[in-house]
């Protein structure tokens, strides 16, 4: 099914300087001060590219930017065709673990084909941003992230053959976190790696915003008449849902600014659908996950003042009825079990005001959470176990669509190790 193909990936050349002083995180998490700071320790960073923000406008600036980098041979498209592998090492929790897939060009295909499968909603504001970028450039300066089944490791056990040398490219970021890149350019290889996917549906991870907006780009140039193949295929990162360094992180909710919160009352509600133990702070990762484990609904209620509680879902069978028209597996997202049952119908917190953030704000951090609740700034907050990956799996594959800030990817890709030109 999935069409992937190499690509003279566009590389940032010995003239542009150190790659660990030219690379930098995802455009959406990077504050103005920290853009600032990376330009400073280097000019050609590809923040310039990924995230511009000088002159009258800032796409064209892109644009005119790229250009001069090519003309000056900062940056320089890779001689023969190539697949990309790409490993993070890394910590959690104090353990070391690793990831590694491949970066390559995928053909883009509509939703509604079955190929290539979305799990989670997106925003227009952040896509229209995307698209007036890529339209400005023609080119794809980070990869999306996807996923797919390779049971038998098949795929995995090629790329680990391959890249037993020493990586060609490596740099530490500034959360530890090691990136190496490898060139695969050779041609039985590369044939023997793309035959893997032609029976294979792949799973967006994370990218969503830039994976519509690769569509909306495509159609664009075919409306204006453009001749841009290259527009048929975006760059992307595929990784195996059986890769054993494949971590998913939960995203905790805060909700605040309710006008009469009653932490009484919240309590008393919640004892028609959970039990409901209160536990100390020490405890509370170790029953999450072993609830997680047991395959339990369950999610940690902080009130503040070391007030912990932890809610486990009593039946199932509720979510069946607030969620008639959706699969098994939509139905059983610890997700949604918060969303409809908690913040819904005993919040009064609709979909609409979730995703305005209006009284409900995201966060990775549970200290961070906490931590807005005992200075008074959030009503409470609630700390969640990670979306499993099988669940991330089997929602797409319903062809259905998780709320948003369902699933946090570590670590995040790093741009700037390898482009794609488009045009």
């Amino acid at each position: 099914m999935a069409q992937i193909q190499p690509f003279n990936g566009l590389r940032f050349t010995e003239k542009a300087g150190d790659i660990g002083q030219l690379c930098c995180p995802p455009y959406d998490i990077i504050s103005e001060e920290e853009r600032q700071a990376y330009l400073q320790t280097n000019p050609n960073n590809i923040i310039r590219l990924e995230l511009p923000r000088e002159g009258a406008d800032f796409y064209q600036t892109a644009g005119d930017t790229l250009r001069r980098f090519l003309n000056d041979g900062i940056l320089k498209c890779d001689d023969r065709p190539a697949l990309y592998v790409y490993e993070m090492q890394f910590e959690n929790d104090g353990e070391p673990m690793a990831v590694k897939g491949m970066i390559c060009r995928v053909k883009l295909e509509e939703f509604s084909k079955g190929i290539i499968l979305p799990h989670e909603e997106t925003l227009s504001k952040a896509k229209e941003d995307r698209f007036q970028l890529m339209r400005a450039t023609g080119c794809n300066f980070s990869q999306i992230y996807l996923l797919y089944t390779d049971p038998q490791r098949t795929t995995d056990q090629k790329i680990a053959d391959a890249t037993l040398r020493a990586a060609e490219v490596q740099c530490t970021d500034a959360d530890e976190v090691v990136h190496r890149l490898w060139t695969l350019d050779d041609p039985a290889l590369i044939d023997s790696i793309c035959a893997d996917f032609t029976d294979r549906r792949l799973y967006i991870a994370d990218g969503h915003h830039r994976y519509e907006t690769a569509l909306r780009y495509r159609d664009d140039c075919r409306s204006r008449g453009i001749d841009a193949p290259g527009a048929d295929y975006c760059m992307m990162m595929l990784v195996s849902m059986e890769h054993e360094g494949l971590l998913v992180l939960p995203t905790h909710r805060i909700v605040r600014d309710l006008p009469s919160f009653d932490p009484t009352a919240v309590l008393h509600a919640c004892e028609a659908y959970f039990s409901i133990e209160q536990i100390a702070q020490s405890q509370m990762q170790l029953l999450l996950k072993q609830r997680y484990d047991a395959g339990q609904k369950a999610f940690a209620l902080y009130l503040g003042d070391g007030d912990y509680r932890l809610l486990t879902l009593q039946n199932t069978s509720i979510m069946q009825t607030l969620l008639p028209d959706t699969s098994a597996a939509y139905q059983g997202l610890d997700v949604n079990v918060l969303h409809k049952l908690v913040l819904e119908r005993l919040f009064g917190i609709d979909k609409q005001n979730m995703a305005n953030q209006k009284n409900l704000t995201y966060t990775r951090y549970a200290q961070q959470a906490v931590e807005a609740v005992d200075s008074g700034a959030a009503n409470c907050a609630f700390l969640l176990n990670p979306t499993k990956v099988s669940e991330i799996r089997d929602v797409a594959a319903a062809g259905e669509k998780m709320p948003q800030k369902s699933t946090y990817f570590y670590p995040k890709l790093i741009t700037g190790l390898v482009m794609n030109k488009l045009l």
